[in-house]
Order: structure tokens, then C-alpha cells, then sequence
């Protein structure tokens, strides 16, 4: 089994409403699949009252925490020093998304202790080939 990095994150809804929305998240890096992260959001805020979770390259975060980075479904920018903007595309619509960059910055170091880069696709080799060599009969 593959070691797993959650930590819960604030993240706050842009939405047209007067007031944006706050909403505990978690933030989730598996091993088994180390190109990308994960942002857990709650039922609540779902339009089938599940857990929404959008997946997307954990470079893809770093890089927007420096520079707007991104395209296609997930969008990710700096706003200013200590906040970052995610923005999701789906058939459903656009979720915009404002989290702190720091915590966000403590789950990518966890996830490089973890996976350094650069090692993600060996990684990737060596399960692969271990689990062509476990499974011959």
C-alpha cells in the first residue's frame, strides 16, 4: 500500500454572492500516484450532495504559486503574497477557489519528502515492474 499525505485546508468560494463562502478541504497526495495532487471538497458544496475531489499535476500547483500556470480545467495563479486562486472548468460550470499559499506550500514539501521530483516516473517503473514480476504464473 502506498503511503498517503492529507491535510485539511480553508479554502473560500468565489462566487457572485455578497459574501464569499469558507469551506474545510483536504489536500491528498498519494503515492501510488505521484504526478498528482488532490483537493477533497465537501458534500456540501457538491451538486449530488458527494465529496467533490479534483486531481491535477502537482507541478502544475507549484508553478502556479509563483505564476499563473495552467490550461484547460484547472487554472492556478498567485494572489498576491499569501494567497493562490484555483479555478475548476466542468461541464457543470466554474468553481473558483482562494486558498493561503503557505499550507499549500507545507503539502508540497510533504509530498517532495515523500516522492522527490524527478523520481515520480521511476517510481511509477518500479511498481510496474514489480508487479509484472509478482504476477507471472
Amino acid at each position: 500500500m502506498s503511503p498517503v499525505i492529507e491535510q485539511p485546508a480553508t479554502a473560500c468560494l468565489i462566487t457572485d454572492a455578497p459574501h464569499p463562502k469558507t469551506v474545510s478541504v483536504t489536500l491528498r497526495y498519494d503515492g501510488a500516484d505521484p504526478l498528482a495532487i488532490r483537493i477533497v471538497f465537501p458534500p456540501e458544496v457538491s451538486l449530488d450532495d458527494d465529496d467533490v475531489v479534483w486531481a491535477f499535476a502537482r507541478d502544475l500547483l507549484e508553478s502556479g504559486l509563483r505564476l499563473p500556470s495552467g490550461e484547460g480545467d484547472v487554472q492556478v495563479w498567485p494572489c498576491g503574497r499569501a494567497q493562490v486562486v484555483l479555478e475548476f472548468h466542468s461541464p457543470d460550470g466554474v468553481a473558483v477557489v482562494q486558498l493561503d499559499t503557505a499550507p499549500l506550500r507545507r503539502f508540497l514539501d510533504s509530498s517532495y519528502a515523500m516522492v522527490p521530483v524527478g523520481q515520480e516516473r521511476h517510481d511509477i517503473e518500479v511498481e510496474n515492474e514489480l508487479s509484472k514480476l509478482l504476477h507471472r504464473t
